[in-house]
């Protein structure tokens, strides 16, 4: 029988999809609110870009990068832009909604790839002893900044995020029009 955390690793893109039905349906934007939920999103979706043009997934144990400051920049990423699209939207129910997603989905998932993180690499208990989970260090866990490849970028298709935020942002946008006529 599954545990949760394979369950919630199944779920998570499906319950996205139904979460950005539900999203657009009760977002009340505002050009105001819309304008400032994007400049938060953009911040979550350069995270999550420079993540991914560092991560060698399942290959190597990644430390550079924005992964010399926290663990799990791209969730990191995630958390900030889904922020943005909530200070859009102007809903608290929607702020609820997120906020249980994180906790019964999300967190599950993330000790789920920690857990086999630890098992592919040996050396991964000390580096989770030193760099936060979510919260960005300051003081990041090695000297070696590494390099950004836009190869990776590419690779791991990040450009979806992108092209995901302007179907919002583009949705809410049209919401605002289609709510003031």
């Amino acid at each position: 029988m599954p545990n949760w955390n394979s369950i919630a690793r199944r779920i998570r893109v499906p319950l996205g999809f139904l979460f950005a039905g539900t999203y657009i349906w009760l977002a009340h934007p505002s050009n105001l609110s819309i304008a400032t939920g994007t400049i938060i999103a953009l911040i979550g979706l350069f995270i999550r870009a420079l993540a991914s043009g560092h991560v060698q997934k399942n290959e190597v144990l990644t430390v550079t990068g924005p992964y010399a400051h926290t663990r799990n920049p791209l969730y990191l990423g995630s958390i900030i832009l889904a922020s943005g699209f909530l200070v859009a939207a102007r809903n608290w129910i929607l702020v609820l909604l997120a906020l249980a997603l994180l906790l019964i989905i999300y967190l599950p998932v993330i000790r789920s790839e920690e857990a086999f993180l630890r098992q592919c690499f040996p050396e991964y208990g000390e580096y989770a002893e030193r760099v936060p989970r979510l919260l960005p260090a300051f003081r990041p866990y090695q000297d070696s900044p590494g390099s950004f490849s836009w190869h990776l970028y590419w690779k791991h298709r990040e450009y979806n995020a992108a092209l995901g935020m302007i179907c919002m942002i583009t949705m809410l946008i049209a919401k605002l029009f289609w709510l003031s006529k």
